[in-house]
């Protein structure tokens, strides 16, 4: 068996047995196979697709490709949640420690950033110190004392997606439902997790542009979840504008302290609220949606989420600190307000225009190598449905560089849209 064999049949448009996807994984993951082939096969699956099987197949090698983790001998029952990707999406940073301070303990990988949209890894290092490379005993231990644990993917675990998570950033190969099916409920199976509330993102922010995409997705990863024996529940939330008003690295996660501290947009503390209820009931720690979500308003209430957020960060290492006083987390050079250029509705924030902006002033990445500026990004003031005066702030620029803050106004600006007549809010959430 060969890889070129493979691509070749992947890129005619041939089914791959699962006795070829598992050489090509394998091969891969032990650096048989190089990056360059790797590419190429991720290519012509964006191309031709892969049937379900081929994608269960391929998710099924790619968590064999290193350790299984086994969470029984920590937690009674493991439950993680995973978001398809979006912008300012940093709902992680308040669902688990509200989950986790109503007694349900949350173990969880994360990933990096991924073409436009913001990683949680790269959020949570904005606090000087905060470790994302925990091993996998110490994953465990952490998970055991202190019930919460937010890290990077350990080397053993799932490492050809590892690999190939990082390769499709920079070579045009995110857009792919099975691709990203494939490499969510990998990561989720070798995770150890036994049940997993998928927040699977749709609009003009998503890797699924459409509602039908994102049915689809959602569908192929319950049925995944179905095969490997695990619970899986995936809610559909709109993404054609960011998620809350921060965009940025730094800028998300204090949006993420203060609606930890009760505060923070109404349509993000919803969005969170929502997901964290669907976790505990998972997790057996409430039996309606209704009684888990009293459980989680009563956790932010108490301060109780919070103080599970600095168990956190300090238990990997952060700075503390940050998360008592914001003030801390060093501001960009340049922030400037932007107003509305012309009274009226807002109808449009395209999320995708706002966090490409947001990759280009230095807070995503271009190339695998690129460094990441935490200070940069935007606070977006007004949303869709929102009333605007004529020179109202808008949207304010945090930015390291005067060129790049002159690009990004304009394109975000652009990114706007009015209307003279009363526009709907977007939906949270949509029927399944």
């Amino acid at each position: 068996m060969r890889a070129v064999d493979i691509i070749i049949k992947k890129r005619d448009r041939g089914e791959l047995t699962r006795e070829e996807i598992e050489f090509f994984v394998k091969g891969f993951a032990s650096g048989e196979i190089p990056d360059y082939q790797a590419s190429a096969f991720a290519m012509a699956v964006v191309l031709n697709g892969m049937t379900p099987r081929e994608t269960t197949d391929l998710t099924l090698a790619m968590a064999h490709s290193g350790q299984m983790l086994d969470l029984s001998d920590v937690v009674d029952f493991a439950v993680d949640k995973h978001s398809s990707g979006g912008v300012g999406d940093k709902t992680s940073i308040v669902v688990l420690p509200v989950v986790v301070a109503c007694g349900l303990p949350v173990g969880k990988m994360s990933g990096r950033g991924l073409g436009f949209s913001g990683g949680t890894l790269d959020k949570m290092e904005s606090i000087p110190g905060y470790r994302v490379d925990l091993t996998t005993e110490e994953f465990k231990r952490q998970l055991k004392e202190k019930g919460i644990v937010l890290s990077g993917q350990s080397l053993d675990l799932a490492p050809a997606d590892g690999k190939l998570y990082a390769l499709r950033d920079v070579t045009g190969t995110v857009q792919s439902i099975p691709l990203i099916a494939s490499s969510i409920m990998c990561k989720k199976l070798a995770g150890g997790a036994q049940a997993i509330v998928l927040d699977v993102k749709t609009g003009l922010g998503a890797f699924m542009t459409t509602l039908e995409e994102a049915r689809q997705l959602a569908s192929l990863m319950v049925d995944i979840g179905k095969l490997a024996e695990r619970e899986v529940v995936a809610l559909l939330s709109d993404m054609n504008q960011p998620l809350g008003c921060a965009v940025g690295n730094a800028l998300e996660v204090i949006e993420a302290i203060e609606t930890l501290k009760g505060g923070g947009p109404a349509d993000f503390r919803e969005h969170c609220l929502h997901i964290a209820a669907h976790m505990l009931v998972l997790g057996k720690r409430a039996k309606t949606l209704e009684e888990a979500r009293k459980m989680a308003e009563a956790a932010i209430a108490s301060g109780a989420a919070l103080e599970k957020l600095r168990v956190l960060v300090e238990a990997q290492g952060g700075d503390v600190r940050y998360v008592d006083d914001i003030g801390r987390f060093p501001p960009a050079k340049f922030i400037e307000v932007v107003k509305a250029p012309r009274s009226g509705y807002i109808s449009q924030v395209h999320a995708r225009a706002v966090g490409e902006a947001a990759v280009a002033l230095g807070a995503g990445r271009t190339k695998k190598s690129d460094p990441i500026d935490h200070a940069v990004g935007f606070v977006i003031h007004k949303k869709v449905g929102d009333r605007v005066e004529a020179g109202e702030p808008l949207f304010t620029v945090h930015a390291n560089d005067a060129a790049k803050l002159a690009e990004a106004r304009l394109a975000v600006l652009n990114a706007y849209a009015f209307s003279d007549v009363k526009v709907e809010p977007l939906p949270l959430f949509y029927d399944g």
